[in-house]
């Protein structure tokens, strides 16, 4: 068998197993968060998420809007040089992203049911 032949037929059960995989993971809900930056925003996405009185001020202000919160929670990055994981009872990590050209940081207390978020502060 030549090289071009075993290429042919090499192609065609990659691509033949590819259409079988997109049928049976199509309309699935399949992440790969295996990085601590997605497993952590996972984690605190998955929680009831509670504002503290500093993030209610802010939003009745209209100084920043729940859409922004949540697009921070979503793809923001967790800088774990300024959270404390190992906290007791609950973890607080800092969620640094950008919005709007506008970089902010988040501040979360992710406890074992409930996320609340203690403040976030903008900057140009």
């Amino acid at each position: 068998m030549k090289l071009i032949q075993r290429i042919g037929y090499y192609l065609g059960g990659f691509s033949v197993g590819l259409v079988i995989l997109a049928f049976f993971l199509n309309g699935k809900k399949v992440s790969c968060d295996y990085g601590p930056d997605a497993r952590v925003l996972k984690n605190i996405n998955t929680k009831k998420i509670v504002y503290s009185e500093d993030i209610n001020m802010d939003l009745s202000e209209k100084k920043v809007d729940s859409i922004t919160i949540l697009y921070l929670l979503k793809k923001g990055d967790v800088n774990f040089s300024k959270s404390n994981p190992r906290e007791k009872p609950c973890a607080i990590y800092t969620i640094e992203g950008k919005y709007n050209e506008k970089n902010m940081e988040l501040t979360v207390q992710n406890c074992d049911s409930v996320a609340t978020l203690l403040k976030i502060s903008m900057s140009k």
